[in-house]
């Protein structure tokens, strides 16, 4: 009997474990005794037309290398800011896609910021020195993504802020670079 409970805890674990980080709509925590640390998007891509965009809120701080971040200052190019965190699996599935976009459109006025969030500061760093070469903030927390209750995040989810310093595009899902490409370039070709 205690053989067939230990089967059983032990299938129950690794159950938690693959579905922890998936991409389903009830997906939470997926580490043992931390409820609610990862929230599913529900994979909906949202492009608002530019009458019904709403500004980005204020965002600045620290960055995972240890510099500053300020959104504010980029104002006039067009921003792409991912949600992340290095125990997400979506979110590491995507990291080359994010990154080939990145490089395809750093000539064009675009720039990119990750959003470390509810993660370790080395297995951030580890994260992004392996690939990003973009900066991203660091949110032990998870507080950068409640300033931007008037477009929900998850992880992952990218948004793509306009040269006016507006919310153009919520993606919440993961990304790939055929897919977030186009909608970089489209943003991007739009005149302030």
């Amino acid at each position: 009997m205690r053989r067939i409970l230990l089967g059983v805890a032990a299938a129950v674990a690794a159950l938690t474990v693959v579905s922890g980080c998936s991409t389903g709509s009830n997906a939470v925590s997926q580490t043992a005794g931390d409820s609610d640390r990862y929230v599913a998007g529900d994979g909906k891509t949202i492009v608002y037309p530019a009458a019904e965009r709403k500004a980005a809120p204020k965002l600045t701080g620290d960055t995972v290398d240890g510099g500053t971040y300020n959104l504010a200052a980029h104002k006039g190019q067009v921003v792409v800011l991912n949600f992340w965190a290095s125990w997400c699996a979506p979110c590491r599935l995507e990291a080359s896609g994010l990154e080939a976009t990145y490089k395809a459109t750093e000539n064009s006025g675009v720039t990119f910021l990750g959003v470390n969030s509810r993660d370790e500061k080395d297995a951030a760093k580890s994260f992004e020195s392996d690939h990003s070469s973009y900066p991203s903030l660091f949110d032990p927390n998870g507080r950068v993504p409640l300033d931007f209750s008037d477009v929900p995040t998850a992880l992952p989810c990218t948004l793509i802020i306009d040269r006016t310093g507006k919310v153009a595009v919520v993606i919440r899902n993961s990304v790939t670079q055929s897919s977030l490409t186009p909608l970089v370039n489209q943003i991007a070709a739009e005149k302030a």
